[in-house]
């Protein structure tokens, strides 16, 4: 996602403002947060960031009315929030629910980070695994399928000696 304002770089900023039943949304880069003084608490540079940009994503849409019959939270309090009242809200909620995800987090099902010193452990744990089915089929004695897992262990042994730069 670019930067609205100069349009060039990746925005890391990412500013949302509730106003009645609209929600305006800015995206930045680093550069124009800084310039526009987006680290200051909420007043006016913000407001007239939100108002005077034109590239902002700014919905018509009423946020909804609709309420969780449990605990009452609506669905603009959800959006004010970021957070949901009760574990009924996400029944409730449903219909909607994945737009707003993929635009949070930019999908619906979490998939977690790996450390940058754990990331060769999966491709050992799966090699071991690999090399145990490949005993397991020549035991057998079905060497097309031996053949398949040699050629997957060489792939995979060639991946783990790349550096980390050439990995993709």
């Amino acid at each position: 996602m670019l930067c609205n304002i100069c349009k060039e770089k990746e925005a890391t900023v990412h500013l949302t403002k509730v106003e009645g039943d609209k929600m305006h949304k800015v995206d930045l880069c680093e550069a124009c947060s800084k310039e526009n003084n987006v680290n200051a608490p909420v007043g006016g540079s913000l407001s007239s960031l939100f108002h005077g940009l034109g590239g902002a994503e700014s919905t018509d849409r009423p946020l909804g009315t609709e309420k969780c019959p449990a605990c009452g939270f609506s669905h603009a309090d959800f959006k004010k929030t970021g957070r949901f009242g009760c574990p009924e809200c996400y029944d409730a909620f449903a219909p909607n629910l994945d737009g707003l995800l993929r635009t949070m987090h930019r999908d619906v099902q979490h998939v977690g980070k790996t450390p940058g010193s754990q990331k060769g452990v999966a491709a050992r744990e799966k090699l071991k695994n690999l090399e145990k089915r490949l005993q397991d089929a020549i035991d057998k004695e079905d060497f097309e399928k031996a053949a398949e897992l040699r050629d997957e262990i060489g792939a995979l042994k060639a991946q783990l000696k790349k550096p980390a730069d050439e990995k993709s």
